[in-house]
């Protein structure tokens, strides 16, 4: 199997021996193969994973037997905690949406943060099978029915030649350990029913059907490409980018055969959906000023252009701080950073200020909202303050009480920002560099 995989990735090119790679892992059969499968190919790779918070002391479960294997691979180990139910409840999406949105941003944050080159997930055959009738059934252009590519802008697929089954007799003839996820039997999930009910019966027709089915895709992304040709010539002379924004010229569109796929295909990497497609199409000739929202951005209607512009989504996960950071924004603040020396350092009296001893952080420090449960030892204390109470305690009022962000090294909390250090990390006359934050809301 293992020069199945390296031949499809040769073919494909989705990797060389000196790409470095991070690994989407979850802890699941399929993703304990791709590190297992990196690890013997030896490609240099880090893992990633996303804990959505869903499963209770499952999901933490999770998060400990993927940082375990992480570490059996001796593999850097980075990971995240999401909001996914209050995103989810924010945008009206479906929890399953707001995971994969929440997911993938995170992971190409993490891949321009820690400067590596792609993101490998596990997906497989089974799995664009999968995608394909999911996207049949919600109605779907050529790139849904060309299912999971192997190679979409930084994201690799390197298992897609494999089956279900391919993976499961490698586990078992290599004796690894995974863990199940109990959703994956629910049949409230699409995804699910398409698996346990639809699929068997298929198969019932065609016992072959991963093989040929794999086929059928080929021809199907052949024909893709010959309409993305003429697409990427059309997107040259609609879409630009300014000062962070993206800007759709509307005349272009208009003029074009088929204006509304068209305008789809531009607005997909943002998340629109078709239906929201053609309702942006059909308000070209009103007045300036209508907005859309998809769950990661907002585009307004102008006079000439169409201006998208992303959501501030940090709030649901986490912005890393690099080690060589001197400036950051995360939610609606500003943090500037500064190292400075300890001899003869004064510490600030501002609330907005924290002078922490560089020596006892460990990079990339995490900046993210608090959340239930979070705690640390407020500076001049010896014992544990639960976040909450220390919010009763200032009065900080409820409404206020979402904007409220943590800085945490490793899963130590140092800063509830704008209220109170953690005395574990203060400048003491041991200190010999100090790491001086100053956080003002912009």
């Amino acid at each position: 199997m293992l020069q199945k995989v390296l031949q499809y990735i040769h073919t494909h090119q989705l990797a060389t021996p000196d790409t470095r790679i991070l690994a989407a892992v979850s802890g699941g059969l399929d993703s304990v193969v791709l590190a297992d499968v990196l690890h013997r190919l030896k490609l240099p790779f880090a893992v990633l994973h996303c804990n959505f918070g869903l499963r209770g002391e499952e999901s933490d479960a999770d998060e400990l037997f993927v940082r375990k294997l992480a570490k059996q691979y001796d593999a850097p180990f980075y990971s995240e905690q999401f909001q996914t139910q209050a995103f989810a409840e924010q945008e009206g999406i479906s929890i399953q949406m707001a995971a994969r949105t929440l997911r993938y941003q995170w992971f190409e944050q993490m891949r321009q943060q820690l400067g590596y080159d792609v993101i490998a997930t596990a997906h497989h055959q089974s799995d664009a099978l999968e995608t394909v009738l999911l996207n049949l059934v919600r109605g779907t252009g050529l790139a849904g029915l060309h299912g999971i590519l192997p190679k979409n802008g930084n994201l690799i697929r390197p298992l897609l030649s494999l089956t279900k089954d391919d993976l499961y007799d490698w586990l078992v003839a290599k004796r690894l350990a995974w863990r199940e996820d109990s959703s994956n039997e629910s049949r409230k999930y699409h995804r699910n029913l398409v698996r346990h009910e639809v699929i068997p019966v298929l198969k019932q027709l065609n016992p072959n059907l991963e093989e040929t089915f794999t086929q059928t895709l080929e021809r199907l992304q052949g024909a893709e490409a010959v309409f993305l040709a003429s697409f990427q010539e059309m997107k040259a002379k609609t879409q630009r980018e300014e000062n962070g924004a993206t800007y759709l010229s509307i005349a272009p569109l208009q003029k074009s055969p088929a204006p509304v796929v068209l305008l789809h295909e531009l607005l997909k990497p943002f998340h629109f959906s078709y239906v929201q497609a053609q309702e942006i199409a059909a308000a070209w000739e009103g007045i300036p000023g209508k907005t859309f929202a998809s769950p990661t951005h907002v585009l307004v209607k102008d006079r000439e252009d169409l201006v998208i512009t992303p959501k501030p989504l940090e709030k649901f996960g986490s912005v890393l701080v690099p080690e060589d950071a001197t400036e950051i924004r995360f939610g609606p603040y500003l943090a500037k950073i500064a190292r400075k020396p300890a001899e003869g350092y004064k510490v600030p009296r501002s609330k907005d200020v924290a002078a922490l001893d560089a020596a006892l952080l460990k990079f990339p420090l995490k900046l993210r909202p608090w959340k239930e449960g979070d705690w640390f030892i407020p500076l001049g204390m010896n014992g544990k303050k639960k976040v909450s109470d220390l919010l009763i305690d200032k009065k900080v009022p409820a409404n206020l009480k979402p904007d409220v962000w943590v800085l945490v090294s490793d899963a130590s909390l140092t800063w509830v920002i704008g209220q109170q250090l953690d005395n574990r990390f203060k400048v003491t006359e041991n200190t010999h560099e100090v790491v001086e934050i100053t956080v003002t809301r912009v």
